[in-house]
């Protein structure tokens, strides 16, 4: 199977390499005895957790479940607030509400479209100590949010690492370089499997903690809330006979969701692991190219700025465009270059503007959310891409922009 782009192809803006190895995988759990979770689920979460350095590793249906499942687990509830970066996609946010907490915009650096402790801080300034239990962070593009600055500003908050797009990431932790997932600074980390991002497992999600309390309780949400081992049965009459565990016996403690991962899914997701490294190594210079080539356009067009203290594992390739300075939109150009055969993409349309959250909590002053908005457009941006498509891209956006 030849996975290279051909220069006449069409270029997403992302998407997935299978290969015949990933396709193996598949057949494989097909022709077995488990198609739902499993073996593979198994394998599949010990290999993840392996591989960036956690403890525990939970896969689930998908990146929005996962969040939901984190929300539970840190116990949010009615009355609790949440901080949220306001680039970022909808489901940081909606995973918030879906438990009945409320959300806190916070703004993000216009630059890199991160979030830091100083915006954190002016977002929470004024309210009632107590009133703030946690911060989800967003790994954005691939690089990441300076963690070991969020813990040292606010220990008392608990924390869920939005990191979708950044798989195979590192940063530093205070004490060196550490994997994004490995959670040295504790909370839980969450991934998306979905088919453009670093790996694939059709839909679906990864949640990775040190906490065996915070793993225990995301298993119960990812499934109905049951829980099957004896030692923690709490009705010891129903659950045991002469001393001995019923076998068919489970318990539900808290009410829970459908959010396993099949093993077909899981399958795919272990063949797509043992490539990761190869997969960022090629993202990381695919990325390096178009910053050498972006750069070179002019003061109106450069490369996202790449955050300080990280090895990002890129899942995007943004643009910032200065399109009125230009004398043009980014609908304009989009348009044009989806005539030519190249897709793009906006990420993100700041969720503060969503007219959900607009009309709960009123209008808020994000300039740096809205600057980086503004001016981003995501690149084609795949593994399975050469250079000379890198080249193809900055030609054209270089053309249209009549540069």
């Amino acid at each position: 199977m030849n996975d290279t782009a051909s220069p006449k192809t069409f270029l997403p803006y992302g998407r997935q390499q299978i290969d015949a190895e990933d396709e193996q995988a598949v057949l494989d759990v097909l022709r077995g005895d488990w198609l739902t979770t499993g073996p593979a689920v198994d394998a599949y979460e010990e290999a993840f957790a392996d591989r960036v350095g956690a403890q525990h590793a939970v896969a689930c249906s998908s990146g929005t479940a996962g969040l939901h499942m984190a929300a539970i687990a840190i116990g949010l509830d009615f009355g609790d607030v949440v901080v949220v970066p306001s680039v970022t996609f909808l489901a940081t946010a909606n995973a918030v509400r879906y438990v009945n907490a409320d959300v806190l915009f916070a703004d993000v650096d216009p630059e890199t479209g991160l979030v830091g402790a100083e915006q954190i801080a002016r977002a929470i300034a004024g309210l009632s100590e107590g009133t703030v239990k946690a911060i989800f962070p967003v790994h954005l593009t691939g690089h990441t949010v300076d963690i070991a600055s969020l813990r040292s500003a606010f220990p008392h908050l608990a924390m869920v690492e939005d990191a979708c797009h950044a798989l195979g990431g590192e940063y530093d932790a205070g004490k060196g370089m550490v994997p994004v997932g490995s959670c040295p600074l504790g909370g839980i980390t969450m991934f998306s499997t979905h088919p453009v991002k670093t790996i694939a497992t059709g839909e679906g999600g990864v949640l990775t903690t040190n906490s065996q309390v915070l793993a225990n309780r995301l298993r119960w949400a990812r499934n109905h809330g049951m829980v099957r081992e004896p030692e923690r049965f709490q009705n010891r009459v129903m659950g045991f006979e002469n001393g001995e565990a019923a076998p068919w016996y489970y318990e539900m403690h808290l009410p829970g969701y459908n959010y396993r991962l099949s093993d077909v899914n899981a399958a795919l997701g272990l063949s797509q692991l043992r490539k990761l490294d190869r997969f960022v190594a090629r993202r990381r210079a695919l990325r390096q190219r178009y910053a050498e080539r972006i750069d070179a356009l002019g003061p109106h067009v450069a490369m996202q700025k790449v955050a300080q203290g990280c090895n990002p594992a890129w899942h995007l390739a943004v643009a910032l465009i200065d399109f009125a300075a230009l004398g043009t939109t980014r609908t304009a150009v989009m348009n044009a270059l989806r005539d030519r055969g190249i897709g793009t993409q906006v990420h993100y349309i700041p969720v503060h503007r969503q007219p959900y959250y607009a009309k709960r909590y009123g209008p808020l002053n994000l300039p740096g959310a809205d600057a980086y908005y503004a001016r981003c457009l995501s690149l084609p941006l795949f593994p399975a891409m050469e250079e000379s498509d890198v080249d193809r891209v900055v030609d054209e956006l270089a053309d249209v922009l009549k540069l």
